[in-house]
């Protein structure tokens, strides 16, 4: 497989953090990378609908921008469940282009050969 997984534990508590992720993230989709950005702890808030609308980082682009960007140039979002449930998110209440999985689909992904980045 190879490519980049991108573990995101952050996104209303520290928004800085989450922009400079989601811009690797845009920055490895746009260069023909296949990117996945897996959401974890608090990260798993940035792929509920909404959420990336009331987020900006000064010196950054809106993050639902950033969001739009990186899932149009075909990147995906992958939700940690366990997490996803602890904080009442749903299937029904992800943005396009996130699904809810488990530990193995991580894993998987890395086994296949993804470098990965955390945030």
């Amino acid at each position: 497989m190879n490519g980049l997984v991108i573990n995101l534990t952050h996104s209303v508590d520290d928004v800085d953090r989450t922009s400079v992720a989601i811009v690797v993230a845009g920055a490895s989709v746009a260069s023909s990378q296949k990117t996945t950005v897996f959401l974890s702890s608090e990260g798993t808030r940035l792929a509920a609908k909404g959420v990336a609308e009331t987020l900006h980082e000064e010196g950054f682009a809106p993050m639902s921008e950033l969001v739009d960007s990186y899932i149009e140039a075909g990147g995906t979002f992958l939700v940690c469940s366990p997490c996803a449930k602890k904080r009442g998110i749903g299937e029904d209440d992800l943005i396009e282009g996130a699904s809810i999985v488990g530990g193995a689909t991580l894993v998987a992904l890395l086994a296949d050969g993804a470098s990965s980045l955390s945030f």
